[in-house]
């Protein structure tokens, strides 16, 4: 008696459920790579394979635990175990590794942090009451909570310019600065992109603006890429005032930060200061009209912003609406010009 196997219609409905539970099961491997990376392991394993008894004994974890988080990351593509209990790093786990030029191992460490997951416990009620959840879960603001931790604060700033890394090149590379001489980068963190534009435009003088904070690791950043000599580093508050002295100013991946008010107050002090000739070059992700799945990570931050800030991603039509509002017009839209992430320039409107 021979036994058949599933019908078409079952095997489908089982690949169904199956989708579903991986989907489940995301934040068990955000909690396995926020584990992963604390302890280093992938500077450990670097390009060989390690045996788990050998990871355990130099991070002082539990063996067997160890082993299954490492299994569970195999599956899932970012560790491989080539023969059991021995492990080694996929192209994506590479990325765990601090020494890689594309590294994302600060940038894990934050997004699968305590601080994190305490406050995306908060969505049920954000979603059901519009509360910032982070709020609720910390009582205080996020950018409050991080200038009081100053441990983390250096990880989140880290983690960002690790995001800034890949971006910096391709926006260096995308936008034509041949009409520019000095760059101001509004919320320009460690310098990284602005170095990456000095590098690629020997013409250019900037000033990266940030926070106090925000700047603290500027010097070092545009010192190792020798442009310490044309960027001046200028801690302060860009709702308050920023310097007068570009003709263009940059601003990358900071309007997601904001709700619509913080939104509009920032590009009215951007219209209060800039020049009249002066150039706005908005880079970040810009939504397109409809959702579309090939953009999934730019929804993850969508929400990720409203939980953790109160922010928002936006769709072209959101960004013209705000421009005009604030005294900009629109000269062109890039969508995808520098990788995901698209750019928007904007001159100040005739009075």
């Amino acid at each position: 008696m021979s036994i058949s196997g599933p019908d078409n219609d079952t095997t489908k409905r089982i690949q169904l459920r199956a989708a579903l539970i991986e989907r489940i099961g995301g934040y068990m491997t955000a909690h396995a790579l926020g584990v992963v990376a604390d302890l280093g392991i992938a500077d450990l394993i670097k390009d060989g394979v390690r045996s788990s008894d050998e990871l355990a004994a130099e991070t002082g974890a539990h063996e067997p635990s160890l082993r299954r988080v490492l299994r569970l990351l195999a599956s899932v593509g970012v560790t491989t175990e080539p023969e059991p209990t021995r492990f080694g790093l996929t192209e994506v786990g590479a990325l765990l590794r601090s020494d890689s030029p594309d590294s994302l191992r600060a940038f894990t460490r934050v997004f699968c942090s305590p601080m994190w997951f305490t406050a995306w416990q908060g969505l049920g009620q954000a979603v059901t009451t519009g509360e910032l959840a982070f709020s609720q879960a910390k009582g205080s603001d996020f950018y409050t909570s991080l200038t009081a931790d100053t441990e983390f604060s250096a990880l989140f700033h880290e983690a960002m310019g690790e995001e800034s890394r890949i971006a910096a090149a391709r926006v260096a590379a995308a936008y034509d600065f041949s009409h520019a001489i000095k760059v101001v980068d509004l919320g320009g963190g460690d310098g990284t992109l602005l170095a990456a534009i000095l590098t690629a435009h020997p013409h250019l003088s900037g000033t990266v603006f940030d926070s106090p904070s925000g700047v603290a690791d500027a010097p070092a950043v545009l010192g190792k890429a020798g442009v310490a000599d044309r960027c001046e580093v200028q801690p302060g508050d860009f709702f308050q005032d920023i310097p007068g002295d570009g003709d263009l100013y940059l601003i990358k991946s900071v309007f997601q930060d904001w709700n619509d008010e913080d939104a509009l107050a920032l590009l009215r002090s951007c219209r209060t200061r800039i020049p009249e000739s002066a150039t706005l070059l908005i880079v970040g992700t810009v939504l397109p009209e409809i959702p579309s799945a090939d953009q999934s990570i730019a929804y993850f931050t969508d929400v990720n912003m409203m939980v953790m800030a109160g922010g928002r991603e936006r769709t072209e039509s959101e960004f013209r609406t705000m421009l005009s509002e604030t005294g900009f017009t629109v000269q062109s839209v890039r969508f995808g010009a520098a990788g995901p992430l698209s750019m928007i320039q904007a001159t100040p409107s005739a009075a």
